[in-house]
């Protein structure tokens, strides 16, 4: 029973996660063709795959995602099997929050790239097998800014770039986990207090101070 309210906390992350994903496939189209402005030119709804790791970055085909979505099986095995072993030594409930926080959200993009290849069919061309290739759906766009950087800049002045995130609730999940942790590490993991001498002087002891 001690397990089971945090492990639904990771539950709940995973569900509303995949709720979402859903509901941008079947209902935006891909790119600035659905997208969808909530504020103003900085936040906006904008559905994007993404094939491979964080920022975009892929690992060598054919067989490079497979190795990354095995990898984040293991993962998501020790960061459960972490959270297990935290509630049993019973640390701080904060803690076992985020850490269910980080589970779930890796749980969540682990779904997308080991089933969505299959589930819709959004496997990259080329990939040797649906299944493990799944390429991670984001919808959440921060636009921070997108331009050409001015001439006066060393080695990048002149060239058009962009500098904004686009996330999803697991991303998010994760995201939070961890900024909580770093934040309250402090309190979440407390130094031991020191051990004081609580001996009471006794006459041989004393004798033996003025003999010194």
């Amino acid at each position: 029973m001690k397990y089971y309210k945090f492990f639904l906390v990771s539950l709940g992350v995973i569900i509303i996660d995949q709720l979402v994903k859903m509901i941008i496939h079947f209902n935006l189209e891909l790119g600035v063709a659905g997208q969808i402005v909530v504020f103003g030119d900085w936040f906006k709804i904008h559905y994007v795959l993404n094939p491979g790791m964080a920022f975009g970055l892929e690992l060598p085909r054919p067989y490079g995602k497979i190795l990354l979505s095995i990898f984040r099986m293991l993962a998501v095995i020790g960061i459960a099997y972490y959270l297990k072993l935290l509630i049993d030594k019973q640390v701080h409930r904060g803690l076992l929050i985020c850490i269910a926080l980080i589970l779930g959200g890796a749980i969540g993009n682990v779904v997308d790239s080991t089933f969505y290849g299959v589930l819709l069919d959004n496997a990259p061309e080329g990939s040797p097998t649906p299944w493990f290739h799944g390429q991670v759906v984001d919808m959440f766009y921060i636009d921070i800014w997108e331009g050409i950087l001015p001439e006066w800049v060393p080695l990048l002045g002149g060239k058009y770039y962009s500098f904004w995130p686009i996330f999803n609730i697991a991303d998010a999940s994760i995201f939070v986990g961890v900024f909580t942790i770093l934040i309250f590490q402090g309190r979440f993991f407390p130094k031991p207090k020191k051990e004081e001498d609580n001996t009471t002087p006794t006459p041989e002891t004393n004798v033996a101070k003025s003999s010194e």
